[in-house]
């Protein structure tokens, strides 16, 4: 059974220190980011050593194409969804987009990259930018759409993010507390237009760091009227929700990691992050062997439900792939 919080390690390879962190049935996953790679034979090898502590564990990275890709070396450079949206076919090149990113990611033994980004391109949000499909929500709905079948089609499960809708504010919830002033309709009508119309397709959503003071004081991974009210009760969402890094400067605002992590779980979240903080992640841990949480069963839909073979690059499907892309001139 996994436990609710995903956190990280500092290197290539698990440390003491590491292994007996790991061992806590609390901690249900771990993410890995680029300072964790080398190439796609060391993290095999990585996740072989991880699953070898702990089978069950959840293994995560965000893999999404553009400036958001920690598999660089010996993998594929996927261009920026952004890229896509101009072309003709592009709903054919974003299927093969999604295919691509989760084939590779899969064949290395993680489990899922925490992929696609719904959120909207308002021309606003640095931190968004690039990295969303389209501004126009029917669009990026419909190229999502394609990108997540691509995914679920190699046997990813996909996770739309920054619920509901990061877009419009134009702070970095990495580094500060990002508001979004807008009424709950004019969100509804527009930035939450995608995950309303995925919310069959998406098997998790990972929930924004953003505040949206006419909705909720609270930041929205912190927020039961967010996740209980509008996702699963108004949206009928039944996924996972992971939250976002409980590190970054957006979830300071309740408290420190125990705290935040409480909040997180409380609010409706199943797993929370906390990355790139040792020391977090073991005040995380420590609030949950506290509290006793018992991990939600749908954590258990997120595990790759196939891992492909090392020599995927030569199935038919691959050269058709890479081709496709290679034409749009959206791979080097």
């Amino acid at each position: 059974m996994q436990g609710s919080l995903m956190m990280d390690i500092a290197g290539t390879w698990l440390t003491a220190e590491d292994r007996q962190m790991l061992r806590q049935p609390e901690v249900g996953g771990l993410i890995i980011f680029a300072r964790n790679i080398e190439s796609p034979r060391q993290v095999r090898e990585l996740c072989q050593s991880i699953r070898a502590v702990r089978p069950d564990l959840l293994l995560a990275v965000d893999q999404e194409g553009g400036r958001v890709q920690r598999l660089r070396q010996g993998f594929l450079r996927l261009p920026a969804m952004r890229a896509i949206t101009d072309n003709d076919n592009a709903e054919v090149l974003a299927e093969h987009c999604g295919w691509l990113m989760a084939t590779e990611v899969l064949a290395v033994g993680l489990d899922l990259s925490f992929a696609p980004v719904l959120d909207l391109d308002h021309q606003r949000s640095a931190v968004v930018g690039s990295r969303a499909f389209e501004g126009d929500p029917q669009r990026a709905t419909t190229l999502a759409t394609a990108f997540i079948s691509g995914m679920h089609q190699a046997g990813m499960a996909a996770t739309g993010k920054h619920f509901p809708g990061h877009g419009w504010a134009e702070a970095d919830s990495h580094v500060a507390i990002p508001v979004d002033e807008r009424s709950l309709d004019e969100i509804r009508a527009c930035d939450m237009q995608p995950f309303k119309r995925l919310t069959g397709e998406l098997d998790a959503v990972m929930p924004a760091h953003v505040i949206y003071p006419q909705v909720d004081e609270q930041p929205a991974g912190f927020s039961r009227r967010w996740l209980q009210d509008i996702l699963r009760g108004e949206l009928g969402f039944d996924g996972v929700i992971f939250s976002d890094d409980l590190s970054m400067a957006g979830a300071h605002v309740v408290g420190d990691a125990g705290k935040r992590i409480e909040a997180a779980l409380a609010a409706g979240c199943d797993m929370g992050l906390v990355c790139n903080d040792r020391g977090s992640a073991e005040l995380a841990l420590s609030a949950l062997q506290r509290l006793r949480v018992t991990p939600a069963e749908r954590l258990q839909r997120m595990r790759g439900r196939a891992h492909a073979c090392t020599d995927y690059r030569q199935a038919p499907r691959w050269s058709v792939a890479v081709a496709a892309l290679r034409a749009a001139h959206l791979l080097d």
